[in-house]
């Protein structure tokens, strides 16, 4: 390193770190936690217990229903037949889930849509072991019962578990110190997309380009600078996909070194890099993106799946749709379905149906509204529309006006998960590359309705479009479906 620079370095002033550090909330709580072998065996015990458990349940349940069907009388047998499928099936499952990572460290366990996934597999190992010792069952029920009701148990008892694991690290005051290292227009990209983290706290940054005045965010000035206190932080992100090689190598070291974790947040083209099919007699190796359409056997099984769920939401949720058909007739004057103009795949126009929440006439009222837009981009919101009408503002907050969607998804209009249709108006305010989103059948939920809904700005919401488009599986459409609950109950977002 040449003499001025170290010079230089010596010059800079150090930055000011607290004595003490903020994440020992609770001192006690805090030293505990830190003993990463107490804390692997006490998590990895705990999850396999409670997956263990709740397995036991969906097997117990399934024949409790089963004989409570067809032989009462047997219903005292039930938990000693229980017993006896339960060993296999649980020595599958611990040993299935432990492949998929399912027991690893918070920041690295993946989701319930992993869950699902996995306790499918369990079913379809059990099973096929089964016929290979010639088992003979009069009927298959006690594999699809036992799967259903593991759903549920597996499922809740982990959901359980993260919130009760989530709050004990927050009563010790714990989150991973991250400093974000890149250029300043993607340290801050990354920053407000960790905003509300309860995993990451960002800290800090090191900025290769020029960055705008970051609230609470120390700014370490180069890498020499961010070694000093490496001691301080936990992990450092790379926040750009532009990022020298020769660096990141030795960022790498440095950081591994010192046992700070490192970690690169993913850029477009790794994003689309899922797609990719390589091109073969090239005198260059070549990778053609491929466009993210649903096509062939990906086609069929979304489609079922789309079926299959809405006729039982249609089933399910019948009561409520007759209710709020009942009240936007008694309580204003017009129909009570809304058929509003969208474009769906390709740009092609169809019907999106949806309880009327406005007075008659309120699509003549729109031009005069435009002044009043909150929100950037194509999308028109206004928090106070005065065309809603009161019960028209409770259905949105329950997010009820779009049940009737689900005939869209029945003729083949709409799919329950995909990028949300868009009014003509807004339509015909996309960019070029926005109107990639219509490759697909639209959806009544998606990524939008989970990540923030109203609150993040056009860009973001589209790029979530391409990250489900690229990441799709029907397992992920469950996952959206059954977040999306929560989502609405928060009604973040929801205008």
């Amino acid at each position: 390193m040449p003499n001025g620079l170290i010079k230089e370095l010596r010059e800079v002033e150090p930055i000011a770190l607290p004595e003490r550090d903020v994440r020992a909330g609770r001192p006690v709580l805090s030293g505990i936690l830190r003993f990463d072998t107490v804390r692997a065996a006490a998590r990895i015990g705990t999850l396999g217990a409670l997956d263990l458990t709740g397995l036991f349940l969906a097997i117990y349940t399934a024949l409790l229903v089963k004989a409570a069907i067809s032989s009462p009388d047997q219903i005292g047998q039930m938990w000693g037949q229980a017993k006896e499928y339960f060993p296999l099936g649980g020595l599958v499952m611990l040993l299935l889930f432990a492949r998929s990572g399912l027991y690893r460290e918070r920041a690295q366990r993946p989701g319930s849509a992993k869950v699902i996934a996995s306790l499918f597999e369990v079913t379809l190992v059990v099973f096929v072991y089964a016929l290979i010792e010639g088992e003979n069952f009069q009927s298959y029920y006690i594999f699809y019962g036992s799967l259903f009701f593991a759903l549920i148990y597996v499922s809740s008892l982990r959901w359980l578990f993260e919130r009760a694991s989530g709050a004990v690290l927050r009563a010790a005051g714990y989150r991973r110190r991250a400093v974000l290292v890149g250029s300043g227009v993607n340290i801050q990209a990354v920053s407000h997309a960790l905003r509300e983290s309860r995993e990451i706290e960002p800290y800090g940054f090191v900025a290769r380009t020029p960055v705008a005045l970051m609230d609470g965010l120390r700014d370490f000035r180069s890498l020499e600078q961010l070694e000093r206190h490496f001691d301080a932080i936990d992990e450092v992100l790379i926040a750009d996909p532009d990022f020298p090689q020769a660096e990141a190598v030795e960022l790498v070291d440095r950081c591994h070194d010192k046992g700070v974790r490192v970690r690169v947040a993913p850029s477009t083209m790794e994003i689309l890099m899922d797609r990719v099919e390589f091109v073969p007699g090239q005198a260059l190796p070549l990778f053609e993106l491929k466009p993210p359409v649903f096509e062939g056997v990906d086609f069929a099984i979304k489609r079922s799946f789309d079926l299959v769920f809405a006729v039982l939401l249609l089933v399910v949720l019948s009561p409520v749709m007759a209710f709020a058909a009942a009240a936007i007739k008694l309580s204003s004057r017009g129909p009570v379905l809304y058929r509003s103009p969208r474009p769906g795949i390709g740009g092609r126009s169809f019907d999106c149906l949806k309880f009327r929440t406005m007075v008659s006439g309120a699509d003549l009222r729109q031009d005069e509204l435009e002044s009043r837009n909150e929100l950037s981009g194509a999308i028109f919101k206004i928090r106070r529309d005065p065309r809603i009408t009161p019960v028209g503002r409770f259905l949105r907050r329950w997010s009820l006006d779009e049940l009737p969607q689900l005939f869209n998804v029945l003729r083949g209009e709409m799919s329950l998960v995909g990028p949300r249709p868009l009014p003509q108006r807004d339509y015909d305010r996309l960019e070029a590359w926005h109107r990639k989103r219509y490759l697909v059948l639209p959806g009544m939920t998606g990524l939008w309705q989970v990540s923030g809904r109203s609150e993040l700005d056009f860009d973001e919401l589209v790029r979530l479009d391409f990250l489900y488009l690229e990441r799709w599986s029907v397992f992920l459409d469950l996952t959206i479906m059954l977040k999306t609950i929560p989502a609405v109950i928060r009604a973040r977002g929801a205008w």
